[in-house]
Order: C-alpha cells, then sequence, then structure tokens
C-alpha cells in the first residue's frame, strides 16, 4: 500500500545567500547546493518570491478566486515572517511542490551534509498531512 502523504524538503540559506540565491538559483557560490539538487532533478524556489508572484496573481485577477491571499499578504506585510521567507527556499523535485517519501529521504539525505556547512543554515521536511500543518486562521480566510 502506497503511502497517502506527499513531502517537501526546504533549505533556509545563510542571509548572505538567500540573495545571491533569489537572482540566480545557480550561482557559483550554491555550487555544493546546485551539485546536490541536480542529482535529484530538483530545483530550489524562494518561498517569498512564490508569496509574491501568488499575491500579484491574486490582485490581478481578484482576490475571491485565491483562498490564501488574505494570509499570503499579511506574511510578506510582517517584516519578521518576510525576512524568515526571503532565506526560506522549497525544493522540489521533478518540477513537483511536493513527492514521495522515497525522493524526499533520498534528497534528505544528500542535503544533510550541507547543513551548517556555509551555505545551508537548516533544512526541514513538511508532509500533506492534514494533521502535521496549522490551518490558516479564520481571521485570514477569504
Amino acid at each position: 500500500m502506497n503511502e497517502p502523504w506527499q513531502y517537501q524538503l526546504r533549505v533556509y540559506l545563510t542571509d548572505a545567500l538567500a540573495e545571491v540565491a533569489r537572482a540566480d538559483p545557480r550561482a557559483a557560490a550554491l555550487g555544493p547546493l546546485t551539485d546536490v539538487l541536480d542529482r535529484h532533478q530538483a530545483r530550489m524556489v524562494s518561498q517569498f518570491d512564490a508569496f509574491s508572484d501568488y499575491v500579484a496573481e491574486a490582485e490581478a485577477q481578484g482576490t475571491e478566486n485565491f483562498p490564501l491571499y488574505n494570509w499570503t499578504k499579511a506574511t510578506l506585510d510582517d517584516p519578521a515572517k518576510r525576512a524568515k521567507h526571503i532565506a526560506t527556499f522549497a525544493v522540489r523535485v521533478g518540477g513537483e511542490e511536493v513527492y514521495p517519501r522515497a525522493a524526499a529521504d533520498a534528497l534528505e539525505a544528500d542535503l544533510r551534509a550541507l547543513v551548517g556547512g556555509g551555505v545551508v543554515a537548516r533544512m526541514s521536511r513538511h508532509d500533506t498531512n492534514p494533521g502535521n500543518n496549522l490551518p490558516v486562521p479564520e481571521a485570514y480566510r477569504g
């Protein structure tokens, strides 16, 4: 039986490299990280940029069709949350935002060696199990 949950890894870059990665995710300074990602057909996506794109699309098309608009906009408007998300990068495997456990396990094992080495400050693992994810507060629901 297949596990029903999918996974996503996130890497939190050092402040100095977060801006570099947002401008050029394949910059030479990110070499060891890029090498690992390439081996797993993975790429990084800036959480901040993804949130900004979501808000811009919602505002262009009408926020009523974007259930996370209020929460995402509030996150971007909060200086502390904004700073956190600028250094956070979701890792997509094969173009997918979430992926099977085996892919997450293999990628995590290779990324672990980079944590604390000057590029990746830390790493986290998330899953699609609703019981492990905080709901969007009622005040931010569309």
